[in-house]
C-alpha cells in the first residue's frame, strides 16, 4: 500500500472509530424523552444531535488540530489555508430519530485539498457502517460492497426523503416522470437512501435540497461501490445544494429524465 493510500487508511480508521463512538451516544438518547428545539429553518434540533457533534470534534481536535472542521451544529473552525477539513453531520435524519425510526445516521467525511477522500455514515440503531476511502473500496460492517448491476429503470427502486420537498423545491414535474418511471417508491430516505444505493439494495436516491454535511461521505462511498453520487446535472458534488445516487449504467437515463 503506497503512502497515500496508508494515509487515507488511517483517517478512515479514525472516521469508523469516532462515527461508531458518537452513535452509541445518540442511542443513549434515541426513543428517550428528549424534545426537540426547531432552528429558523423550521428543522429540529435535540441535545443528541450537540452532543454527538461535541463528541466528534472533541475527537478530531485531539488527533488532528491542524485540520478544519465544519458541523451541522456548531459551523467551522479553522479557515481556507487548511488541506484537510472535516465535515460532520452528527444526526442525519433528525425528524427520523425524533419519530423512533431507526434510519437516522452519523456522517463524516474528510475533505483534502477540496476533494472528499473518505467517507462514512454510521447507523447507530442498526448498527450498519458504511465506510469508504479513495483506492480502499467500499464496506458494509467490512464487507465489500457495490451499487446493483443490470437493474432497468422500470425494474428500479427509488428512494426519497419528503414527498413533499420536490415540489417546494421547484423539482415537482421531475418527481412526477421519476414516479412513472420506476417500479417502487420508498420514503424515510436519508443518508441511508444514498447508502441504500452504494450497497446494491436500491438504484436510485433523489434529494432535491441538500447541506454540504448532508453529502460529505457519499462521493467516496458511491465511487468505491461503482456508483454515482452528485447534483442533478450528473456533476460529482457535496456543494451543489441538491444531491443524488444511482448507478453509472442508469445514470445517463436519470439525467434525461429528471433534466
Amino acid at each position: 500500500m503506497n503512502s497515500v493510500r496508508q494515509s487515507y487508511q488511517s483517517f478512515l480508521d479514525f472516521a469508523v472509530e469516532t462515527a461508531y463512538l458518537a452513535g452509541r451516544l445518540t442511542l443513549g438518547y434515541f426513543r428517550g424523552e428528549t424534545r426537540p428545539d426547531f432552528k429558523p429553518d423550521d428543522t429540529p434540533v435535540t441535545a443528541a444531535d450537540r452532543d454527538a457533534e461535541m463528541l466528534i470534534r472533541r475527537r478530531i481536535e485531539q488527533k488532528y488540530p491542524g485540520h478544519a472542521i465544519i458541523g451541522e451544529e456548531y459551523g467551522a473552525s479553522g479557515d481556507d489555508s487548511n488541506s484537510h477539513r472535516w465535515i460532520i453531520d452528527p444526526i442525519d435524519g433528525t425528524k427520523s430519530f425524533i419519530h423512533g425510526v431507526p434510519l437516522y445516521g452519523v456522517l463524516i467525511g474528510l475533505e483534502i485539498e477540496g476533494s472528499v477522500e473518505v467517507g462514512v455514515a454510521y447507523f447507530p440503531a442498526l448498527d450498519e457502517m458504511v465506510a469508504a476511502g479513495t483506492g480502499l473500496g467500499c464496506r458494509l460492517n467490512g464487507r465489500p460492497v457495490r451499487v446493483s448491476a443490470g437493474k432497468t429503470l422500470d425494474r428500479a427502486t427509488v428512494a426519497f426523503t419528503d414527498a413533499g420537498s420536490f415540489a417546494m423545491f421547484n423539482r415537482a414535474e421531475a418527481w412526477e416522470r421519476v414516479q412513472k418511471a420506476t417500479w417502487f417508491r420508498a420514503g424515510w430516505g436519508d443518508a441511508y437512501g444514498h447508502c441504500l444505493v452504494a450497497t446494491g439494495r436500491v438504484a436510485l436516491m433523489l434529494d432535491p435540497i441538500m447541506s454540504v454535511w448532508d453529502c460529505a461521505p457519499f462521493p467516496p462511498i458511491l465511487s468505491e461501490a461503482g456508483g454515482y453520487f452528485g447534483d442533478w446535472k450528473g456533476v460529482p458534488t457535496i456543494y451543489g445544494s441538491e444531491a443524488m445516487s444511482t448507478t453509472r449504467e442508469l445514470l445517463p437515463e436519470v439525467l434525461a429524465l429528471i433534466g
